[in-house]
């Protein structure tokens, strides 16, 4: 059996993320002990009677920001010299296959959830990277690290079979060809014949000429260089 990966959420809500990634794959793996997910509230870090996450912005703005105290705090107690400490923005680098198959190579990951109008700048300072789904604002944190963490954990060694991960879109730089079940004619669309065949080095053919030309269409950029196995 592999290694457990423990991942730490901390955010104002992390019971969302541990509660959605208890299901599935991800929630068999925490079963098997590969996976263990941890819901860390950043309150429980705060000072003082109100226990204050917030504060207004120097020189003005709408919205609040989470102030740094509580956010180092977490950082200090949950850290260890092995982990990566990852703080979720919209201006982050964007996450992609490479950088969850990256991630995947720790044995714990301390994930920052953003709320408001996000952290103080200086809470940067003190954690490995930050990271964005993309160009578009979320309420929270949450989603994000819930969508990061599924395709981390599945990529751990025992979560999925090997054959299934090499096989999917990514992998080698490319989308992975349409796949198709029964019943061999649906609504008058029928599975390409090479697929029935039985033909394998034939059909592996056919879906990675297929996987080329979906690539350059849907994901040109990515297309230019492709990660093929020789």
């Amino acid at each position: 059996m592999g290694r457990t990966l423990l991942v730490d959420i901390v955010g104002l809500f992390p019971e969302v993320v541990a509660q959605g990634l208890a299901t599935s794959v991800l929630g068999r793996a925490q079963a098997r002990g590969l996976l263990a997910v941890r819901a860390v509230q950043l309150r429980d870090y705060a000072l003082g009677r109100h226990q204050s996450l917030d504060d207004e912005p120097y020189g003005g703005g709408a919205g609040m920001l989470l102030r740094p105290d509580p956010v180092l705090r977490a950082i200090r107690d949950l850290r260890t010299p092995t982990s990566q400490v990852v703080l979720l923005g919209a201006d982050g680098a964007r996450f992609d296959q490479d950088t969850a198959q990256e991630l995947a190579g720790y044995d714990h990951l301390i994930v920052l959830c953003g709320h408001y109008e996000g952290f103080d700048a200086r809470v940067r300072h003190f954690v490995d990277r930050t990271l964005s789904l993309g160009d578009f604002v979320l309420s929270g944190g949450e989603p994000a690290a819930l969508a990061m963490v599924d395709a981390i954990g599945r990529l751990r060694a025992g979560v999925i079979d090997p054959e299934s991960l090499r096989e999917e879109s990514f992998n080698q730089g490319l989308l992975e060809a349409p796949q198709y079940t029964r019943p061999p004619v649906f609504q008058g669309i029928g599975v390409p014949d090479v697929l029935l065949s039985g033909h394998h080095a034939r059909i592996e053919d056919h879906r990675l000429a297929v996987a080329r030309m979906r690539t350059e269409r849907l994901r040109p950029k990515a297309a230019k260089t492709p990660r093929e196995e020789d």
